[in-house]
């Protein structure tokens, strides 16, 4: 994750992200809330990107808290976790529905062109069961 230069408005976007998802702005919150989209852009981090970012910018929160706070921001809905490889997590700030390429060899998470992909037909699903969501996650790889 890069570094960010943190400035009050900041602060306040992410005290205000947290207060959109209902979630009480403990200090420890709103340093992560202010790291994740405090300059308005999108992210995808990992817990111990965050917590690198977050000792960088000399935020005293343990790993266990990052992760913790993340899993409260993902039940709040303020953002996606997306699973690769069955054991790597990254949290996605941008909520709405869209694809991504995984970088195999940076380990990175990136937004795919949404307008590009095209599901024609998913598979029936089981009686008694809806599809609650669709992840798209194509791996690619530098030739």
């Amino acid at each position: 994750m890069r570094a960010m230069q943190i400035t009050t408005g900041h602060t306040e976007r992410g005290a205000d992200w947290l207060a959109e998802g209902g979630l009480r702005p403990t200090r420890q919150r709103v340093a992560l809330a202010t790291l994740l989209v405090g300059d308005g852009q999108s992210r995808h981090v990992t817990a111990e990107s965050l917590y690198a970012a977050a000792q960088a910018a000399g935020e005293a929160v343990s790993l266990a808290t990052v992760y913790n706070t993340l899993r409260a921001f993902c039940a709040a809905g303020l953002v996606h976790e997306i699973t690769v490889d069955g054991s790597k997590s990254y949290f996605d700030t941008r909520i709405d529905d869209h694809p991504h390429f995984y970088w195999e060899d940076r380990g990175e998470l990136t937004d795919a062109p949404a307008d590009q992909l095209k599901i024609s037909h998913l598979p029936d699903v089981p009686e008694g069961a809806e599809i609650a969501k669709v992840d798209v996650v194509i791996r690619l790889r530098r030739v």
